[in-house]
């Protein structure tokens, strides 16, 4: 099944990793941008399946994205994936329609555990 999945990270190395750690069927048509405003621009022009999206990052945050995708009603299921493992964060994203979270660094193994659980794979 072909998946069509957008990273957001201002990581370069993030992203390359949430990537590289992708089902390899997923990683051809993976997109790859650098912060909130790019990854708001891409689902308002394109249709994504899954977004994967950090919290921390600068010009928009992920909380934000999170917000603007709620508020423009974009259909996309959303993955945050951060450093940040204060409950408090991970309440407000699962109250903001993420439906997951994994903690960065990101393993093939954590995130396949999470693609298997949402019925993904």
């Amino acid at each position: 099944m072909t998946v069509s999945v957008l990273i957001c990270d201002d990581s370069n190395i993030a992203r390359k990793q949430l990537k590289k750690a992708l089902p390899e069927q997923w990683k051809e048509s993976a997109l790859l941008v650098n912060n909130g405003e790019e990854a708001l621009e891409a689902l308002q022009m394109g249709n994504f399946d899954l977004l994967f999206l950090d919290l921390t990052m600068p010009v928009m945050d992920g909380f934000q994205v999170l917000a603007a995708i709620k508020e423009q009603g974009i259909q996309v299921k959303t993955i945050v994936v951060s450093a940040d493992l204060q409950i408090e964060a991970r309440n407000k994203v699962a109250a903001d329609g993420a439906i997951d979270f994994i903690r960065k660094p990101v393993s093939a193994s954590a995130l396949l555990d999470v693609l298997n659980t949402h019925g993904l794979l």
